[in-house]
């Protein structure tokens, strides 16, 4: 008898993407950087809006409901706002900074439909960073909540941008108009049309926290984007077929899934919003995270995906256990932004019947593409990023950028069709991040044999709290601006259920400084999510490394014991 062999993962994935097939892959470029990329993509992400126009529902946000088509309306209208009267022109940046409404969906389906550079803006941030990010992108329009037009106000005169309201609860500022009325002088009009409109065009600036000083915008183009919602339908496909996984059972109702990721991130933009598109899914958004909350939604509007951080997902195992809310539809939860404790994987996958769990490991720079892994096979390896998606390279190098053998640890690289052009007004920056057409991510990690990689430390000075990057340089740079703080020094420590929380060791000479009269200093001058909820107040000096710099390794394992 003869033995049938089945086929390897690069098999499938060769066949998969032959010619005349539907995800081809041919050679390519984009910012300069020759790529693979997939032949049949969209051009850009208004081609990809148009094609997925029908009359399933797209977005709901509490009693509210708008269906594909309804989207592509309300964007064309504001598309049609934002050339005629705000003069916005292809390259432009437009600025949205807002919780998780329609409207921030909308902006951006319409700005980067029109051409302009959609600046998804951080909604924690506080008046001066706010200020930083529009000065720094220079934002010509800013479509803003309510909360966030509180926090504009004491910066207003420092910034050149015009002001979009919306959903405002109190009266406009001089300056300020409103969007629902603005919109109520636009005639139901077509998209306006773009010359020259290709992949290669900018569409998006997300602003990530460095290891130093500000935020940096990373810039992207059409291309990358689409290249990592392709990618993301692939390694699914290419998921199944390695793992003999059958096509789900028709349910009789359209497929769901939970907006609960801020939208300023790529995970919630990307591989959350976006992937709906083509997937014809319904988009379930909360106004901000809460498990009691998303369960009755999961049972209400029958959630078959969501994609979150430890944290949340963590949160939906515990509320698991208690609820009467039936969260049976749930199929896969998906993570993203930071890793999981192996035993939340294995959680997940007995908590909710039949759903299981994935993850993948990726940045802002790379639009959430990375590695990926799911279902038994991530059940298998808890602790692992996953492998390779198809459409880039991942590479562990030693120090002097030579690649390393199998099982050797040294940093992550990645290239491909999904990087960033780079660091928006930043040279400094991308002279840094890149090595040739290599991204250095500042994650240390190692393949194994069967190619699943590993993430074990990190390079760069940040903390990743529950899938917000940190910068520590900025947090120490907060605290020394009080003048009784003499030294300062910022790391992580961990923390079960965000992964890790901001901790402080400060040194203030012969002063007292009590906790509450720093915090209330700190939230002044930094978001709240990066005052450190660790702190230690050493009496001595802070220990120093033979190069005089803080030793900031033993600091943080003492601050990890005592927590």
């Amino acid at each position: 008898m003869t033995e049938v062999k089945t086929p390897s993962r690069q098999q499938l994935a060769a066949a998969a993407t032959g010619p005349g097939q539907d995800y081809e892959i041919v050679p390519g470029e984009f910012w300069g950087r020759p790529c693979r990329v997939f032949k049949n993509a969209p051009q850009t992400l208004r081609h990809l809006y148009d094609e997925s126009r029908s009359d399933e529902t797209f977005i709901v946000y509490e009693d509210e409901r708008y269906s594909f088509e309804d989207s592509w309306v309300r964007a064309s209208q504001i598309g049609r706002l934002l050339i005629d009267d705000y003069g916005i022109k292809k390259g432009d940046r437009v600025a949205i900074s807002m919780r998780n409404y329609p409207e921030w969906i909308l902006t951006f389906n319409a700005i980067t439909s029109i051409g302009a550079i959609a600046v998804a803006m951080n909604s924690l941030w506080l008046s001066d960073e706010m200020a930083y990010g529009l000065n720094d992108s220079g934002a010509k329009v800013l479509f803003a909540d309510q909360e966030r037009l509180d926090r504009l106000e004491p910066v207003r005169g420092d910034v050149d941008v015009q002001v979009i309201a919306v959903r405002p609860s109190k009266a406009l500022a001089s300056g300020t108009a409103n969007l629902a009325e603005l919109l109520l002088n636009v005639d139901t009009v077509d998209m306006p049309a773009v010359d020259n409109f290709t992949a290669q065009d900018p569409a998006t600036i997300f602003y990530t926290s460095g290891s130093t000083g500000h935020p940096k915008g990373v810039l992207s183009c059409h291309g990358n984007i689409i290249s990592a919602l392709l990618s993301w339908e692939f390694e699914t496909g290419l998921h199944a077929a390695e793992f003999n996984i059958e096509a789900p059972e028709d349910t009789g109702y359209q497929l769901a899934t939970l907006q609960g990721v801020p939208l300023f991130h790529v995970t919630g933009s990307h591989a959350v919003m976006l992937s709906c598109y083509r997937a014809q899914r319904k988009l379930v958004c909360m106004y901000k995270w809460d498990a009691n909350f998303a369960a009755e939604l999961i049972d209400r509007e029958k959630i078959a995906s969501f994609v979150g951080p430890a944290a949340m997902t963590g949160d939906l195992v515990e509320i698991s256990k208690t609820t009467d809310f039936d969260l049976s539809s749930l199929a896969v939860v998906g993570g993203g932004g930071a890793p999981r404790a192996p035993d939340q994987v294995k959680n997940i996958g007995t908590a909710f019947g039949s759903a299981l769990p994935n993850t993948g490991w990726g940045m802002t720079e790379t639009n959430a593409i990375g590695t990926g892994i799911g279902g038994h096979d991530y059940l298998d390896h808890p602790d692992s990023a996953g492998r390779a998606a198809t459409i880039v390279d991942v590479r562990i190098a030693d120090e002097e950028g030579n690649e390393v053998s199998t099982g050797e640890r040294g940093e992550v690289q990645i290239k491909g069709a999904t990087l960033f052009e780079g660091y928006w007004n930043r040279p400094d920056a991308n002279a840094e991040a890149m090595t040739g057409d290599w991204l250095q991510t500042g994650d240390v990690g190692f393949f194994n044999e069967e190619g699943y990689l590993y993430i074990v430390d990190r390079i760069k000075d940040l903390v990743i709290r529950g899938g917000e990057n940190i910068g520590c340089a900025e947090v120490e740079a907060a605290l020394l601006e009080h003048d009784q703080i003499l030294e300062a020094s910022v790391y992580g420590v961990l923390d079960e259920r965000l992964g890790e929380e901001v901790g402080a060791t400060i040194y203030c000479g012969g002063s007292s400084l009590s906790e509450q009269l720093l915090h209330d200093f700190l939230v002044q001058r930094i978001a709240r999510f990066k005052v450190p909820r660790y702190l230690k107040i050493s009496v001595d000096p802070l220990p120093r490394i033979a190069t005089g710099k803080i030793d900031k390794k033993r600091l943080r394992e003492i601050a990890r014991q005592e927590a």
